[in-house]
Formats: C-alpha cells, sequence, structure tokens
C-alpha cells in the first residue's frame, strides 16, 4: 500500500511547504482540492513538482465537465513533464451542491455530466497519445499550431483516476477502463467483490483503489491499525483527508502540519 495526503487548502505558498514536508516525511502521495474559486490546483501542482523528487502529485478531484478537457490535458502534460512523471489525474461529475458555481451555462444533469466525464477522458488520452483529431457527441477538437507544441509527454498515458459507486454498473465500467478508482460509500468488506468485479470487465491487474479517511498524528500503531483492513481488502492507496477544523479549535493548517510531520500511517 502506498500513502498519500490531501490538502485541504490554504495560501499557496503553505501548500507547497507541505508538499515537501510531506515528501521529507515519507509520504507516497501528495493531492490538491480542486475548487470553482480558490488556489490555482494548477500552479499550485507545476511549483510542487520542481521542488519535490519522489511524491506523486494529483488533483482529487478535477470536475472535468466544468473545464475544458484538452486544457486539462495540456496542464496535466505540464505538471508531468515538471515532476519527471509523476502525476496523476483523478476526474469527476464534480459536486453541484457543494463548490462549483450555479449558472446556465453549465450542465448540471447527472447524465450529461457523465458523458462529457467520458468523452473527456478520451479527449484527453488521444491528444497525450499523439493524435490530433477528436469528434464526440460533446466535444470536436482539432489540434492546431505546431508538433512541437507540448515537448513531448513523459509518458503517453498518464494515470486517470475516476470515483466509482460499488452496484452501479456505469461508474463501475468507467473505472475499469481507467488506471485507478476512488471508491464512494463503499465498505470496506465490499472491495474484494469490487475488485473482481473491474478485473472481468477489463480492468488491468494492477488498477489502483483508494481507501481515504483520518488517522492519528500521535500514535502510529492506532493509525496502522484503522489503515490494515483497506489494505488486506485490496486497496492499494490510503488517502488522509482532513476536511474541517478539529474540535478542539487548533487551526486547520496546523493540524495538517502535524499530520504531515508524523508520518504515513504505515502497517
Amino acid at each position: 500500500m502506498r500513502y498519500g495526503i490531501i490538502l485541504p487548502g490554504g495560501a499557496a505558498s503553505e501548500q507547497v511547504e507541505q508538499a515537501m514536508a510531506a515528501e521529507r516525511a515519507g509520504w507516497d502521495g501528495v493531492f490538491t482540492w480542486e475548487t470553482a474559486y480558490g488556489v490555482d490546483a494548477w500552479a499550485l501542482l507545476g511549483a510542487m513538482a520542481v521542488r519535490t523528487r519522489n511524491v506523486v502529485l494529483g488533483t482529487m478531484l478535477t470536475p472535468l465537465p466544468w473545464r475544458r478537457p484538452w486544457k486539462v490535458a495540456s496542464q496535466a502534460e505540464t505538471v508531468d513533464q515538471l515532476s519527471g512523471g509523476r502525476l496523476v489525474l483523478t476526474v469527476g461529475i464534480g459536486a453541484v451542491e457543494a463548490v462549483l458555481p450555479h449558472s446556465p451555462a453549465e450542465p448540471t444533469e447527472r447524465a450529461v455530466r457523465a458523458a462529457m466525464l467520458d468523452e473527456g477522458i478520451d479527449l484527453m488520452r488521444t491528444l497525450w497519445a499523439g493524435g490530433a483529431e477528436y469528434t464526440g457527441e460533446h466535444y470536436t477538437f482539432s489540434r492546431g499550431g505546431p508538433d512541437f507544441a507540448t515537448g513531448g509527454g513523459v509518458r503517453e498515458r498518464i494515470p486517470v483516476w475516476v470515483p466509482v459507486r460499488w452496484g452501479k454498473p456505469k461508474s463501475l465500467l468507467r473505472g475499469a477502463r481507467c488506471e485507478g478508482v476512488v471508491p464512494e460509500g463503499v465498505a470496506v468488506e465490499d472491495i474484494p467483490a469490487m475488485r473482481t468485479w473491474l478485473a472481468g470487465h477489463g480492468a488491468a491487474p494492477d488498477v489502483d483503489v483508494t481507501s481515504e479517511g483520518e488517522t492519528p498524528a500521535e500514535d502510529a500503531e492506532a493509525a496502522a491499525e484503522l489503515v490494515r483492513p483497506w489494505a488486506e481488502a485490496g486497496c492499494t492507496w490510503w488517502l488522509e483527508s482532513k476536511w474541517q477544523p478539529p474540535e478542539n479549535g487548533e487551526p486547520l493548517v496546523d493540524f495538517v502540519n502535524r499530520r504531515i510531520a508524523a508520518g504515513p500511517p504505515r502497517i
């Protein structure tokens, strides 16, 4: 199992320092929140890419239907180049109720956003593989400009992770054609069956399966025991997350810094 931490936000300079601290403390990945307004995730990842050497970097997550997929493909390839091939791109349909703006110009119907997500993934992969044309129901794109516009990618295919829901075939089929899945509302005892289902529908044997939660910084043994069932069930990543300030009044940035410094909850 590998261990990443999701940064809940803060000033850009603070988050870059947190990424560097996470690498020093032995974390395997650092993931940033991408929202409608705030510190730009891709500028932040670019800065992290040149200030770190080993950690995987990525978004958690990019609401692809609200973005132009060719622009996301460009940003992702840029960060992948800067990091030497350490990017993971997590994309989803976006949570309308939470952080995305209500605008007549943006689609809100779930089925439409899901279709746009599928096409967006295909379009990005076409561009990364060197293709120049894409035509779908929602997107038509022709790559203009010189062939050296991107300078050549580090990898032909940047790993894409997507959220999945157990028992939802369309969601699971999307996951089966990606390099990783982010289970939502999945119990630990369902992970083996989900992995079997994915494998039976074309997923690669090494498909990543994430788990997410909060473990104590002050008790390494207790932290490891919280993670152990997920690892034994077949998850390949533990993503440490803390979205709300601690109830004791400790500033969230201080809490996150302390959790990073304590290191990952390795089993």
